[in-house]
């Protein structure tokens, strides 16, 4: 048997060990941090923190979560991240319903679509047509701009395309609408397909922090990523709301560590509700045109 033979077991094992090291690579900083932000200042500095924490204290959380800053900044993350995708997740998907069917001028729609993916207006142009629009300083302006791309329409029209079309012409016989047909059909059998796509808007827009630098004129309008940007950048107690006996007291790096390891929480709780979904929408979102 294929599975048998010495060259696939040797495949099996250089793939398992190529993945544990992948894993190893993505999981070891995540924990490095873990450990910086549970450990005391004096163990930071020193250099003795690896993957557990030195002297445990709990202190640079007490702070964080004291810190208005991180606070607002992380609640508008939260409302940008929720608003943002299911305004996407709206435009994209009777976007793809509509691009599924047949009819005059699809091809060339589709086109103008793919285009988007290779050429962009620009920065300065983006920039002037917000602040044009008004959106400036608004969460509109961190929603909007984003809330269309090509490559997720692609990936849920395709998946529109695998429902068979039997199902949409006996709705259309006991009286559906196209309005019916899409949200009592298309929506509840693409489950895999739209928590794929949502799963990227929801992670493109809680780690997106340039936008929130680039429109927002408000250092307290930030979302949570461009906080953290700043934060980093600047490594200032200012930035973190250190009293000059907290800066005596307390690790820059610790509170670091710990703002930037909650800030991945919320990713991480959510991808384990919709990994049974990941792979099935990747796979059959990509393979038709």
């Amino acid at each position: 048997m294929y599975h048998k033979s010495k060259g696939y077991k040797l495949f099996s094992i250089f793939n398992h060990v190529m993945l544990i090291l992948v894993a190893l690579t993505c999981l070891l900083p995540l924990l490095h941090l873990f450990a910086q932000s549970f450990s005391s200042k004096a163990a930071v500095n020193g250099n003795l923190v690896s993957f557990w924490p030195v002297e445990f204290t709990a202190d640079a959380y007490e702070k964080t979560f004291r810190n208005s800053n991180f606070t607002g900044s992380m609640l508008i993350s939260i409302v940008r991240t929720v608003l943002g995708t299911l305004v996407s997740m709206s435009v994209i998907t009777t976007a793809g319903y509509a691009l599924s069917k047949d009819f005059r001028g699809r091809h060339a729609l589709m086109w103008i679509f793919v285009f988007t993916m290779l050429f962009s207006g620009g920065l300065i142009p983006s920039y002037i047509l917000v602040t044009s629009l008004g959106m400036k300083d608004t969460i509109w302006a961190l929603v909007l701009p984003g809330a269309f791309g090509a490559y997720n329409l692609i990936l849920i029209m395709n998946f529109f395309k695998t429902i068979p079309k039997a199902l949409e012409e006996a709705a259309f016989i006991d009286g559906a609408s196209f309005f019916g047909i899409f949200a009592k059909i298309y929506l509840p059998l693409s489950l895999p397909g739209l928590a794929t796509v949502g799963l990227f808007i929801m992670v493109g827009h809680w780690n997106s922090w340039f936008d929130g630098i680039l429109y927002m004129s408000n250092t307290t309008n930030y979302p949570l990523a461009s906080f953290l940007q700043t934060v980093v950048v600047q490594s200032s107690a200012q930035s973190m709301a250190l009293s000059q006996s907290e800066a005596a007291a307390l690790s820059e790096q610790s509170i670091k560590a710990a703002q930037i390891f909650i800030s991945t929480l919320p990713i991480i709780l959510v991808y384990p509700f919709l990994q049974r979904y990941f792979v099935k929408g990747i796979v059959l979102g990509a393979v038709k045109e």
